[in-house]
């Protein structure tokens, strides 16, 4: 009788995110920052990735390219990635938020809000408070895209 009701408290208290409509899996980050999970194409939801140029990291073999926001993207995401859709895009991705780390009892860390707190994404108008917070914060430290640009000669 007890594990029933275990059972019954963990499925209870689980977090909604959890349950149907969620695409989790392994990921297979994209050169310009988008996902695959589950074979479907994902759009971190909330950012824009600016384009910065390609660049490729060779401490791996074969070196991986890709925007500095994608190879932060492949370094971070170290076993299954768990995405609640919110919206599709017009070239028909869906626009999710994106988690990794994410059990029943945790909530993981949100993709988007890493990528715009290392200065490498933009917050979109209509993303999450946070987002904007963490994107002043990047600016006033010179992070990533907001940090100062030299001249190669």
């Amino acid at each position: 009788m007890l594990g029933y009701v275990l059972a019954a408290t963990l499925i209870l208290t689980a977090p909604p995110a959890l349950a149907a409509g969620v695409i989790d899996g392994p990921a297979i980050v994209e050169p310009d920052a988008t996902l695959i999970v589950a074979g479907k194409r994902i759009v971190l939801d909330g950012i824009y990735v600016p384009e910065g140029g390609r660049h490729c990291d060779t401490a791996v073999n074969p070196p991986r390219c890709g925007s500095r926001a994608a190879l932060a993207l492949e370094s971070k995401i170290q076993g299954f990635v768990a995405c609640e859709p919110k919206a599709a895009s017009r070239d028909g991705r869906a626009l999710a938020l994106c988690r990794v780390g994410r059990t029943p009892f945790v909530e993981g860390e949100d993709l988007g809000l890493y990528l715009i707190r290392l200065g490498l994404a933009l917050a979109t108008p209509a993303a999450p408070f946070a987002y904007h917070a963490e994107e002043r914060i990047a600016r006033d430290r010179g992070r990533g895209v907001w940090g100062t640009s030299v001249e190669r000669r």
